[in-house]
């Protein structure tokens, strides 16, 4: 089973820890477990009932200057299949 230290807890969330972990009768550790476990499974429950929705950023994004002037200038050829001109230029040298 994998090991995970945890280094630096701050003495006030180490005093919070161990209360908690004494009221539910548990170990420190097993405190942490069930704690990380109850946080992931509420996230996975938020992302999960919340789909995204619209384009996604990569899509949206402004391009980059040069970039837009070489695409604006033909430089990335009609944005086909790459296979023909990658062995076309192996192939010449």
């Amino acid at each position: 089973m994998p090991t995970l230290v945890i280094k630096s807890v701050p003495a006030k969330l180490h005093a919070r820890l161990k209360r908690t972990a004494a009221a539910h009768r548990r170990s420190l550790t097993q405190e942490t477990m069930h704690l990380l476990e109850k946080a992931l499974a509420a996230e996975e429950a938020t992302s999960a009932a919340t789909p995204r929705t619209g384009p996604s950023y990569w899509a949206t994004r402004p391009l980059q200057p040069a970039f837009a002037a070489a695409l604006a200038s033909g430089a990335f050829g009609e944005g086909g299949d790459s296979t023909a001109s990658v062995s076309a230029e192996r192939d010449e040298r």
